[in-house]
């Protein structure tokens, strides 16, 4: 099968035009990377005998209130710059463990200010004594995305990030663990700016699997620029990790316990070493989770209209998951101008699960007429590696930049699978020997990919032109084997096994400049990417391949109309390619009415974006939503066409899905002891197209509410309250009723706020339960799951070492798109 969209061949020569048209033109105007209408403070930090004081702390806070707004810290020449401020007051306070405290007069900020040179004088107290100007609030709603400060959140210790993740505002985690954004799927999830290479369950395992501790921030990205990867229709969640910024030796110990219905606890230690030619940086996570997850559903199937018969299927899943992850890297100073780092990540997850699955079987009539029980134990073990080589050069004194990125990642996953299904008639007396199945999935990826980022800054005309290059390879080889056992042998059932072999080339490049005026601003990007892609079932011999290029356009405009409002309109185009494990048609059995399973022949959704943002004061921000996409992947539970009262879970192209959202954050503020961030995103998504035999046209307006709250009781201690209500909402062909949830903490500060002890209580009043329906030609089906959601977790973090600050850098390789593509 040849899938061909657009050869490179047969549009070189108009790409070509069209960037030089693009940037020739624009050109003219010039270029910035920082947001046009935003201001920067800079100066320079001395200490005595007027040397450079390398490693200081600005803080910048919005006056008259004293809101914490920006932290940088000082290079090794004590410059800094802030950048990206509003038109209004500010102050700066610099703190160093060596010097005194530094605050300014209040700044009056109308155009970039350069303070000088700012004298710190010899510190008289100890660190100790020194107050914390502000602190950054749980979520912080900024013009380009929403932040969530994990590592202030009193709720998140000892959670998992997935837990994290369910309490952001417009996110949700649906019952088969897929991840939407503002009611949209298709979400890129990225850790420290890599991909994760998973997607549905096997990423929600790996997020169960780590620690909301190890979390510094998480950055939800809804409409992002052509130098991110093209793919993401929904947007990037983007999981920063804690890194210790502080010269010398310096590290954090995490530990928590939990429990609900059962046990759960986090351990974990950072350790950093910096030095002013080099910086070590070493982790380790441990996380042990024990669950429980039950499911009621009922099925109807029906031949026309006339109904033939029903399932009534109560199923508890258990699993215990142990998941150990560890990182260590290192990055050098070859020379001021020069930086050379490399990272080494590893991550072993080990999950053991039960299944007790009883189905009543309904004939005709309604009556019952008999039932089975599934009972199965499966493992998956997941061993993932991964290693990146990084260089940073600064070219000149002007500020043009090359940076290069090397990956090298394998996983490697072996599942196994043994159900043992029993037959009953109303009297609960075996009717038919026990079928006994029993599954060996073996699967090995390996990805490797380059890419080369070029910064050119104009600073005559404040601009800035950035391009770059990328190229990834990728295979993935799974084999499949089921075996029937019911006769005390091991027969190979050829209609479950299979062995399938994909592999994958794209390479890509992009184009990103902007320009600013006094209040207007323009950012335009382009990204061309070239896929190759081939897939082979080695049992049928099926294959596929596909040669296709796009271009992906991106633009933003903004303007600031007064110190009152600022504006800004972007938009987008963006592709999603369906992950390894979504082409990949294994089957896998829940019990022998259900399956899951692949479909090769997916094609990519693509997506045009557009996002128009309104702020307040730099503080209310209203963001108006619309995105068409073509070829809509969405997950679908249907009849098996050739086996009877089977139900088979795949996913599947939609032909279009419309979009339009409307997301409010307003922030609120009561003296110094109580702030409360709230988000509401009202929305309304179309779903249209013909699958399973049904037209498809449904969907319906809903809304989702966040507010997080806090509490400062007094100096040491501080408390937090989040609540969060998703109105009924349609997905495809699913109708989800309305689900809320309450979560809340409290949080003591011990031994000079060098370490904390939180206890917080999640899902306190047990209401995160989902209830859905679906209905489709021949088929309907109505469902209600509840987890062990209701889990009290009193945590402890510990710093110890030095605690001069010094400039962090941050790391982040090239393989990013197909990273989260793997799973």
């Amino acid at each position: 099968m040849n899938y061909k969209i657009l050869r490179l061949s047969d549009m070189g020569s108009k790409v070509t035009k069209l960037i030089l048209a693009l940037f020739l033109g624009l050109g003219q105007l010039g270029w910035a990377q920082e947001t046009p209408w935003r201001l920067e403070l800079r100066g320079q930090v001395m200490g005595l005998q007027n040397k450079p004081v390398s490693g200081a702390n600005i803080q910048v806070t919005k006056e008259p209130a004293g809101t914490l707004v920006k932290v940088e810290v000082s290079d090794f020449e004590g410059r800094f710059v802030v950048q990206n401020l509003a038109v209004g007051t500010y102050k700066v306070v610099i703190t160093h463990f060596d010097f005194a405290v530094y605050q300014s007069a209040v700044i009056p900020l109308e155009k970039n200010v350069d303070l000088g040179v700012i004298n710190l004088s010899e510190r008289a107290t100890t660190l100790k004594e020194v107050d914390v100007v502000g602190k950054k609030p749980f979520i912080e709603q900024q013009f380009d995305k929403t932040v969530l400060n994990v590592e202030n959140s009193i709720t998140a210790a000892g959670n998992t990030v997935l837990e994290v993740l369910e309490k952001a505002p417009g996110v949700n985690v649906d019952q088969n663990d897929n991840i939407s954004m503002r009611g949209r799927p298709g979400v890129i999830v990225m850790i420290d700016g890599k991909r994760v290479p998973m997607s549905g369950t096997e990423l929600a395992n790996m997020l169960r699997g780590l620690s909301a501790n190890s979390v510094e921030k998480i950055d939800l990205i809804t409409n992002p620029s052509a130098k991110y990867e093209a793919a993401g229709n929904a947007g990037i969640i983007d999981i920063r990790l804690k890194k210790d910024k502080r010269m010398g030796t310096n590290g954090t110990l995490t530990s928590s316990f939990g429990h609900g219905k059962y046990e759960k606890s986090n351990q974990g230690v950072q350790v950093n070493h910096r030095g002013k030619k080099i910086n070590l940086f070493a982790s380790y996570n441990y996380v042990h989770r024990s669950e429980l997850s039950k499911l009621d559903i009922y099925r109807e199937f029906f031949e026309g209209l006339t109904y033939i018969g029903a399932y009534d299927q109560k199923n508890n899943f258990g699993f215990i998951l142990n998941n150990h992850s560890a990182r260590v890297g290192m990055d050098y100073y070859v020379s001021p101008k020069t930086i050379v780092g490399v990272v080494v990540n590893g991550f072993a997850n080990d999950i053991n699960r039960t299944t007790d699955n009883k189905a009543g079987v309904l004939d005709e009539q309604h009556q019952p007429a008999s039932s089975f029980l599934t009972k199965a134990i499966t493992g998956t073990n997941r061993y993932n590696g991964s290693a990146n080589l990084n260089l940073k050069h600064t070219l000149d004194s002007l500020g043009r930049e090359i940076s290069a990125d090397f990956d090298y990642i394998s996983y490697k996953t072996t599942d196994i699978q043994d159900y043992t299904t029993n037959y009953f008639n109303l009297q609960n007396e075996p009717t038919r020997s026990p079928y006994l199945l029993y599954g060996d999935l073996d699967g090995d990826l390996i990805i490797q990919s380059a890419k080369v980022d070029y910064t050119q800054p104009l600073k005559g005309i404040k601009g800035k032109l950035e391009a770059g290059l990328k190229s990834s390879s990728v295979k993935a080889d799974n084999n499949l084997q089921f075996l029937d056992r019911s006769n005390n042998g091991n027969v190979l059932d050829p209609s479950k096994s299979n062995h399938f072999i994909y592999k994958e080339n794209i390479n890509a490049a992009y184009l990103n400049a902007s320009k600013k005026w006094s209040k207007a601003s323009l950012q335009l990007g382009l990204r061309v990417e070239n896929t190759i892609a081939d897939g082979k079932q080695l049992s049928d011999g099926q294959e596929f391949n596909r040669n296709y290029t796009q271009l992906f356009p991106s633009a933003f405009v903004g303007y600031t109309v007064n110190k009152m409002h600022d504006l800004g309109l972007s938009l987008s185009r963006r592709i999603d390619r369906p992950t390894y494990n979504q082409l990949n048609p294994f089957k896998y059995f829940l019990d022998p009415s259900t399956y899951s399973t692949g479909n090769p022949f997916l094609k990519p959704q693509l997506t045009y974006s557009v996002e128009f943002t309104h702020t307040i004061k730099q503080k209310i921000t209203t963001k108006y939503s619309y995105s068409r996409t073509t070829d809509n992947i969405i997950s679908v539970l249907s009849p098996d066409p050739e086996l009877d009262k089977v139900v088979i879970q795949t996913d599947r192209n939609l032909a279009k899905y419309n979009y339009y959202g409307i997301n409010l954050s307003v922030p609120a503020s009561i003296g110094n002891w109580f702030n409360s961030v709230t988000n509401a995103s009202f929305y309304y998504g179309l779903y249209q197209g013909n699958l399973a035999n049904t037209n498809l046209r449904n969907g319906r307006p809903t809304f989702n509410i966040n507010s997080n709250n806090t509490f400062v009781l007094n100096k040491d201690w501080t408390a937090e309250v989040t609540g969060e209500y998703q109105a009924r909402e349609i997905y495809g062909f699913l109708d989800i009723k309305p689900i809320w949830f309450v979560t809340g903490g409290i949080q003591k500060q011990l031994w000079q706020k060098k370490a904390n002890v939180k206890l917080n209580v999640t899902d306190a009043f047990y209401t995160n339960k989902v209830r859905a329906i679906t209905a489709l030609t021949g088929y309907t089906e109505r469902f209600f799951q509840r987890r062990d959601s209701r889990v009290a977790t009193i945590s402890f973090t510990y710093q110890f070492g030095q605690s001069q600050a010094a400039p962090a850098r941050r790391r982040s390789g090239g393989a990013e798109d197909e990273k989260r593509r793997a799973g």
